[in-house]
């Protein structure tokens, strides 16, 4: 396992490992949320293999440093006050990398798509011995993510990873999930392949 990417002031551009390993369960055309995307690596990654993005992120100032694009857009939204700020959009995708923000996860369930991908990581519990964050409410507890799938209709679980990851001289405790909705249709091809 790779760690994820922090930018620190600074754009990171190549996509998490986690995203673009299951980048293929997004089908061409499909609606992708990509939630607190910051400088848009995802979002531009996913545009450019056909899906139509919507990246949202409190600050519109990073906003406005992604590249535009055809099928790309952007919406300078806070997340963490008031209701949620996409009542009654769907999305065939959510993406969410580095952020977390619990409140959140019910209405993520509601925004995806029957048939939609959720693609999730960020840190956990354990991180907080190799660099920031550190604040407990910035980690996943053991096997949380699996709950979120759980929240009903449940997703089925595509991949999932948690533990200490290395990359590049930097240690962090992640995790990880890739799952689908409860109208996908089966079987899974892993890897690679089409689903």
């Amino acid at each position: 396992m790779t760690a994820p990417q922090e930018s620190h002031g600074h754009a990171v551009m190549e996509p998490s490992p986690w995203v673009a390993r299951h980048a293929h369960l997004i089908a061409p055309g499909t609606r992708v949320l990509d939630l607190a995307c910051g400088h848009g690596r995802h979002a531009s990654f996913l545009v450019a293999h056909g899906a139509k993005v919507l990246a949202v992120d409190r600050d519109a100032a990073i906003l406005e440093t992604i590249p535009a694009a055809p099928h790309l857009e952007t919406r300078a939204l806070d997340l963490e006050q008031g209701e949620w700020p996409l009542v009654g959009e769907r999305f065939g995708a959510i993406v969410v990398v580095n952020y977390l923000h619990r409140s959140l996860f019910p209405h993520l369930r509601m925004s995806l798509a029957d048939d939609g991908v959720l693609l999730y990581e960020t840190f956990a519990i354990g991180n907080e011995a190799f660099g920031p964050p550190r604040n407990p409410n910035f980690l996943l507890r053991r096997d949380e993510l699996l709950t979120v799938a759980a929240l009903s209709p449940a997703l089925t679980v595509v991949a999932f990873e948690q533990g200490l990851v290395r990359d590049a001289g930097r240690s962090a405790v992640v995790q990880r999930l890739a799952a689908v909705g409860p109208a996908r249709a089966w079987p899974v091809r892993m890897g690679s392949g089409q689903y």
